[in-house]
């Protein structure tokens, strides 16, 4: 009887959209009425959501809508999760309000089909599943220091303040607020805390209602009926278009490309961490599971869309992504429908979101503010080691104060180096003589103090436990050290150590070279297969005289054992 080995499934399968699988699967009648509803209920939502997040990036509010219909329909029909909602979010918003203040608007589409690029590269590079190493103090840091930066740029509408342009550096922006609250306006503050007030509310008492949508209109009608004298979308922006733009390139110049590289690898990351995590999320709801590097390539090709009509960046939204599945979402077809519903809306009633205050805006980006800063999770962090809390509170800092950017490289670097220092200490060489102080109970006392009998005169032992890489190599240096009179025979053992790198080879290499200078024979013992052959590849290899390996303790101390320095010819090389 023959044996099928099962054959891998091509490259491109990782690139199919969920769209085509749920398709070829068999979608029935049934199916296309829950997404319809199901886009519906999420478009509800998107609405003034759209709207408020495109005001809050510094751009008009019919930008938000347009986004949210182009990328918001590609996301979901070429992208690698079955029920994700697409569009604008608050993660952006510091981000795109910066490159606005500072290169304009032109510089932030150029900025976005720049990140769109590095999506689809990314996408092809298979980079998807590195979110899954992305450290959660860093996560948490950033996601609340964009939380502090959304309350912080919607102050001014929300009392109505009399100020030009909004400072966009955090410390500037503060003394601006300070300077002129004197100019607060009743009317705005009213009508914002009262629909502070009514979200609340909704939020506890109905929470599966449409908030947003209720809060909104609410507030338009007490403006509209009472002639509040409150700005507007009208008044602030202009009429809301009752078209999409036509597409079209922005000038390529490559200083300026230089100058935007930093804001667009900020957008990319964003881009590509939010909708991953979302993704993430939705398969938890549903028992699924998306193509990671399929949803990179549809984010960047739905920005890069996005973009040529003078969009925002997109994502995956959580919340909007949770809706979806809370309302019966079965397929990518229910994200596509809240993207046309969403059309229809611009195409024939955008009139009605002319007369939108733009305080009631401002608390309902409050509320989203809230929602970003997971209290709950801060709270959590802020028991775990003194480490991890330093990188939550050093990525929070930066991200409100300087940059995102500049956050995410140095808490991502300082996670990394606090990794490092717990692996080092997890890694530990041990022998009669000790190099690394560290706990040990009688049993495994007694168990040294007896191997260290069967020693024959002359010969030293040491055993390394855990990887050997960069951060601890340095310790392979010190053994040697160790000894006043250097040994005749020096058994290394291996067994426990899973892994080396680079670093840890070449000190391995350079023990290797210092035995053979002062003539000590030495001994691997129980060599692993990964560090086999990074070693072998780095040229580390037995080579009869200085260097043996044997299988396990008890060869070695026999290798050691015979008579001559040759230490005898039986080694093989193979490390078990």
């Amino acid at each position: 009887m023959s044996v099928h080995t099962p054959v891998p499934a091509p490259a491109w399968h990782l690139y199919v959209p969920k769209l085509v699988t749920v398709l070829r699967g068999g979608y029935r009648i049934d199916d296309f009425r829950h997404d319809l509803l199901a886009g519906l209920t999420v478009a509800i939502v998107a609405l003034p959501l759209s709207m408020a997040l495109a005001i809050a990036s510094g751009a008009p509010p019919a930008v938000g809508l347009h986004t949210a219909i182009i990328a918001g329909f590609l996301i979901s029909a070429l992208g690698g999760s079955r029920v994700q909602i697409g569009g604008p979010t608050a993660a952006f918003i510091p981000v795109v309000y910066a490159v606005i203040a500072t290169h304009g608007y032109d510089g932030l589409v150029l900025a976005t089909l720049m990140a769109a690029a590095m999506l689809v590269i990314a996408g092809l590079l298979r980079l998807g599943a590195l979110v899954k190493y992305m450290p959660q103090p860093v996560i948490t840091g950033f996601t609340a220091g964009i939380a502090v930066s959304i309350f912080s740029s919607q102050i001014k509408d929300l009392l109505g303040l009399d100020i030009a342009k909004v400072p966009a550096e955090f410390f500037a922006r503060w003394q601006s607020y300070a300077a002129h609250i004197h100019s607060i306006d009743a009317a705005s503050a009213g009508l914002a805390f009262a629909t502070l007030a009514l979200l609340i509310v909704l939020r506890r008492w109905r929470p599966h209602w449409p908030g947003f949508l209720i809060a909104v209109a609410t507030a338009t009608l007490a403006t509209v009926a009472l002639d509040l004298p409150v700005a507007t979308i009208l008044s602030q922006f202009g009429e809301i278009p009752r078209e999409l733009p036509v597409p079209h390139l922005p000038a390529f110049d490559l200083e300026r490309m230089r100058d935007l590289l930093p804001a667009a690898f900020t957008i990319a990351f964003l881009g590509g961490v939010e909708s991953l995590l979302s993704a993430v999320v939705s398969d938890g709801m549903i028992d699924g599971r998306h193509r990671s590097n399929c949803e990179l390539v549809a984010q960047g090709v739905a920005n890069g869309a996005s973009a040529l009509i003078g969009g925002l960046p997109a994502t995956g939204a959580i919340v909007r992504t949770a809706t979806n599945v809370r309302a019966g979402a079965r397929s990518p077809v229910a994200g596509m429908a809240h993207a046309l519903f969403i059309l229809v809306f611009v195409l024939v009633a955008a009139p009605l979101a002319n007369h939108v205050p733009l305080p009631a805006m401002a608390a309902m980006l409050l509320i989203i503010a809230w929602n970003m800063s997971e209290i709950e999770r801060i709270r959590q962090l802020m028991r775990s080691p003194i480490g991890d809390r330093m990188v939550l509170v050093v990525t929070f800092l930066l991200t409100v104060t300087i940059d995102l950017t500049v956050a995410v490289e140095v808490g991502v670097v300082l996670a990394a180096f606090l990794f490092m220092y717990r692996m080092s200490e997890v890694v530990a060489l041990e022998s009669h003589v000790t190099l690394v102080e560290q706990e040990e109970d009688d049993l495994g006392r007694a168990r040294r103090i007896e191997e260290r009998a069967t020693l024959p005169p002359g010969v030293e032992a040491y055993r390394v436990y855990g990887p050997l890489f960069f951060a601890v190599a340095n310790r392979i240096d010190d053994v040697l050290r160790a000894f006043g009179k250097p040994p005749r025979v020096f058994i290394l053992r291996l067994r426990q150590m899973p892994l080396i790198d680079g670093s840890g080879a070449t000190a391995i290499g350079n023990l290797v070279d210092r035995c053979r200078r002062e003539g000590i024979a030495l001994i691997f013992t129980g060599l692993q297969p990964q560090p086999a052959r990074i070693l072998a590849d780095m040229g580390i290899v037995a080579d009869g005289s200085t260097l043996r390996f044997a299988d396990d303790f008890a060869q070695a101390i026999e290798m050691a054992g015979e008579p001559g320095s040759g230490i005898g010819d039986s080694g093989s090389g193979k490390g078990g």
